[in-house]
C-alpha cells in the first residue's frame, strides 16, 4: 500500500508519519500540517491526467485540476520507445491508455525527488517498467519498490536519449537531452536544475526555489561546464516554460552572470 503527499504530490510507503521532502530545507509543510490523500481519493476529487502536444513526439502531461506543485511531465517518444519524465503524483486508467497508444514506455526517470511523484504507481499501471533513479538521491526515494534501478553519472536510456547528472538543486538532480528534438537540433529537458525564467531568455540555478536558498558560483560553474558539454538548441522546463533556440548560448550566459552576482561582481549597482 501507499499514500501521496498532498503538498508535493510523491507517493510514500503507508506507514509514513511525514514527507521527508516537504520536511526539508528545500520544501515546506503547509501551516495546518502534513496531509495524505491516495489514487482513489484522488480520482473522487474529480482530478484527470491531461495529455497534449509541446512539439512532434513530445508530450506534456498535467493533473487537472492542479495538484500538489503543479509540475508538469513530459513524454518523450522515440523509435525505441518511450521516457516519462519527471511524472505526476496521480495516474489512472485513462491516460495509461492513452500513453500505450502513443508508444511502449521503456523506462520512468526524474531529474530530482520532488519530480518523483507516483513513480512506482505509473510504472505498476504501465505494467513493471524500470523506474531510474539516481543513486545520489536514493535515499530520498519514500516508496520501495524492485522496479527502481539506481544509475549515476550518464544513462543512455534508448539511442538519442540520454540522462545526465548534473548536480545542484540535489546531489542527484539530472537533465535529459532528446537528439532529435528542436529538429534534429536537441531538446534540453531541464526541470529545475536548470530553470527557465519568465523572460524566456535567460535561466537560473537554486538549491531552494520556493525557499529562495541559493546556490554557490562554484556549483553554478560546476552545472555550466557539464551543461556545455551537451548538444541542444532548445529548453523545456517542468512547469511550461522554455527557451526556443540558443538555449545551450543562453544557458552559459545565464551561468556567468549569475556567478557574477553571486561573487560580487556587480556590487556597484546595488
Amino acid at each position: 500500500m501507499s499514500k501521496i503527499c498532498r503538498t508535493c504530490g510523491v507517493e510514500h510507503d503507508d506507514n509514513a508519519q511525514i514527507c521527508r521532502i516537504c520536511t526539508d530545507e528545500r520544501q515546506w509543510v503547509p501551516a495546518d500540517g502534513q496531509a495524505w490523500t491516495g489514487l482513489a481519493e484522488l480520482a473522487g476529487e474529480g482530478h484527470r491526467v491531461r495529455i497534449s502536444d509541446v512539439e512532434p513526439d513530445l508530450y506534456a502531461l498535467e493533473v487537472e485540476p492542479s495538484f500538489a506543485i503543479g509540475h508538469r511531465c513530459h513524454l518523450i517518444r522515440t523509435p525505441n520507445g518511450c521516457l516519462l519524465w519527471d511524472p505526476v503524483g496521480f495516474v489512472d486508467d485513462a491516460v495509461v491508455e492513452q500513453i500505450r497508444q502513443l508508444g511502449r514506455v521503456v523506462a520512468i526517470a526524474a531529474s530530482h525527488p520532488h519530480h518523483f511523484g507516483a513513480q512506482v504507481a505509473w510504472s505498476r499501471a504501465l505494467g513493471g517498467v524500470p523506474v531510474r533513479v539516481s543513486e545520489a538521491d536514493l535515499e530520498w526515494v519514500a516508496r520501495r519498490d524492485p522496479v527502481i534501478q539506481p544509475w549515476a553519472g550518464k544513462l543512455e536510456i534508448v539511442p538519442g536519449l540520454t540522462l545526465t547528472q548534473v548536480g545542484g538543486h540535489f546531489p542527484g538532480s539530472a537533465v535529459a537531452v532528446w537528439a532529435a528534438g528542436a529538429n534534429g537540433n536537441g531538446v534540453l529537458l531541464s526541470a529545475d536544475t536548470v530553470h527557465t525564467n519568465r523572460d524566456r531568455a535567460t535561466v537560473t540555478f537554486m538549491r531552494s526555489y520556493p525557499n529562495r536558498i541559493p546556490l554557490s558560483a562554484a556549483v553554478v560553474a560546476r552545472i555550466s561546464q557539464t551543461i556545455s558539454g551537451l548538444v541542444f538548441d532548445r529548453i523545456y522546463d517542468n512547469f511550461g516554460q522554455s527557451i526556443a533556440s540558443d538555449a545551450r548560448v543562453v544557458t552559459q550566459r545565464s551561468a556567468e552572470r549569475y556567478i557574477g552576482w553571486v561573487r560580487g561582481d556587480f556590487d556597484h549597482l546595488t
